[in-house]
């Protein structure tokens, strides 16, 4: 039986990767917002999951169960401890 890990596509982990790195600025912008990271970029972004996830991959061609969409919350949901 293959790794599910194994079927997930390198740039999927990069994007995810930045997005995580990244995140602490990203909440300027796009505070409360789901964000559809694709090679390294925010390429949509607002308040409907789905909508931002079809959006991503009509504008960058890439299948859209491999785009990386993300919640940001506010800031001071952040926890620390």
């Amino acid at each position: 039986m293959r790794s599910v890990l194994k079927e997930i596509p390198k740039v999927y982990w990069e994007d995810i990767k930045w997005f995580l790195k990244n995140k602490g600025e990203l909440y300027q912008k796009h505070e409360m917002m789901w964000v559809a990271v694709v090679n390294k970029k925010i390429v949509a972004y607002g308040s409907d999951p789905d909508k931002i996830r079809k959006t991503a991959a009509k504008k960058t061609g890439r299948e859209p169960e491999k785009i990386v969409v993300e919640f940001i919350e506010k800031a001071e949901a952040i926890y620390y401890g």
